[in-house]
């Protein structure tokens, strides 16, 4: 898929030609591969917001879904979630998922800043070669989501805001922690924090990225 953003669109610079490459392997694996380039610097940050739920119908909920981030450190937030340039240490946090936990463990410890998780995590590997980021099990069916990424940063995401007024496949409608989204990408509000990892994109540069979502069954 190849989309161009015209120099001015949305009020960024130059024109920016992104091709997004879906790959479904024999193996199970959906791999994402990005590519971007321009004609003026211009700050880019993509990723894939799938939802998650690995029940198979059998759970309307995902919060009882398995999940490991392979992350020691987040991004601290303020108001709408939006970074804040801090970066915080995971453990004794809510946001501890160094070792699998469920997803509602201790949801409720976080909706009072965002209605449940909507955090950056910073992954261990910082080298921007392919690597493990996430894990996700769903003991109901078995099915394992393994995500690895070239991207330093990955986004989680409870489905906070999924609401019952809108109806997907066969009719049955969204409910709030219905789902859950693993995006990787490089870090929100980037182009406002010096520190972190570069977001601009320039003239005769090509950005390039790959993310892996790996479907697997426990026996």
């Amino acid at each position: 898929m190849t989309y161009l953003s015209k120099d001015g669109e949305e009020g960024f610079p130059g024109n920016l030609l992104v091709s997004v490459t879906f790959t479904l392997k024999n193996n199970n694996d959906l791999v994402i591969d990005y590519k971007a380039t321009t004609d003026k610097a211009t700050p880019l940050v993509l990723t894939n917001h799938t939802y998650f739920n690995l029940s198979g119908g059998k759970d309307k909920k995902a919060l009882n879904t398995e999940l490991t981030v392979f992350a020691d450190q987040f991004l601290e937030y303020g108001d709408g979630s939006m970074p804040t340039g801090n970066i915080s240490n995971v453990k004794g946090t809510p946001f501890d998922f160094t070792s699998s936990k469920t997803i509602g463990k201790e949801i409720e410890k976080v909706q009072q800043y965002t209605n449940g998780y909507d955090v950056t995590f910073v992954l261990r590997s910082q080298t921007g070669k392919l690597a493990l980021a996430a894990k996700a099990f769903e003991p109901l069916s078995g099915r394992e989501l393994e995500v690895y990424t070239t991207e330093p940063g990955i986004v989680f995401y409870s489905g906070n805001w999924l609401s019952e007024k809108v109806k997907g496949r066969n009719g049955i409608p969204y409910t709030k922690n219905g789902a859950f989204c693993l995006e990787t990408q490089h870090y929100p509000n980037s182009i406002n924090t010096p520190a972190f990892p570069n977001t601009v994109l320039r003239p005769k540069e090509t950005f390039k990225s790959q993310t892996i979502y790996r479907f697997l069954v426990r026996k």
